[in-house]
């Protein structure tokens, strides 16, 4: 039985190494950044006041990652935002392999463009090791959310690890896979 392999995996083998080996002078393929994975983070504030808002948060990430996310608990203790220490305030999924490379498939082919007054993901948005972040409003975007069943729109970050060790190596990796940057 052969192996799935990921449409944007192959991409990458095929396509972007040669091109990033061409234009970033890299002589050894090892030394060609990749991504190592994308992790998406869902944070629900308000989840102190209704806890149904994480159960409703948990689902939508099953359904656009694929993959159970992991429930994230307050680290202390906050009057101000009545937050106790160890309540649930959030949610991530942390995607690697063939997982990563079909949501980063879907994210730059279908869920971007389905942002409304789209004119590209920022460019400044690396944290100077070659890794790239970008925060979505909601979780409409993604085509396997059904609008009328979501009770609040949660807004979420998706950051991108990468091998590269600087940022130009970073935004080349990603433009390379075609992720849309402002001009």
């Amino acid at each position: 039985m052969d192996k799935y392999v990921s449409r944007y995996h192959k991409f990458y083998n095929e396509v972007v190494v040669p091109k990033l080996m061409k234009e970033l002078e890299i002589k050894n393929i090892m030394d060609c950044p990749k991504l190592e994975k994308i992790i998406v983070n869902m944070g629900v504030g308000e989840a102190t006041q209704n806890s149904k808002l994480i159960d409703a948060a948990m689902a939508d990430l099953t359904l656009i990652t694929g993959q159970k996310p992991l429930l994230r608990k307050a680290k202390k203790s906050e009057a101000g935002f009545k937050l106790r220490e160890g309540m649930p305030i959030g949610a991530k999924v942390t995607l690697r392999k063939e997982r990563m490379y079909d949501f980063l498939d879907r994210l730059v082919n279908v869920v971007l463009p389905r942002v409304r007054d789209f004119e590209g993901v920022p460019s400044n948005s690396f944290d100077g090791r070659g890794n790239y972040s970008v925060g979505l409003r909601d979780q409409l975007v993604f085509p396997e959310i059904d609008f009328d069943k979501v009770e609040k729109l949660l807004g979420m970050s998706i950051t991108m690890v990468s091998s590269a060790k600087t940022d130009e190596e970073g935004r080349a990796l990603l433009k390379a896979f075609g992720m849309p940057f402002k001009k």
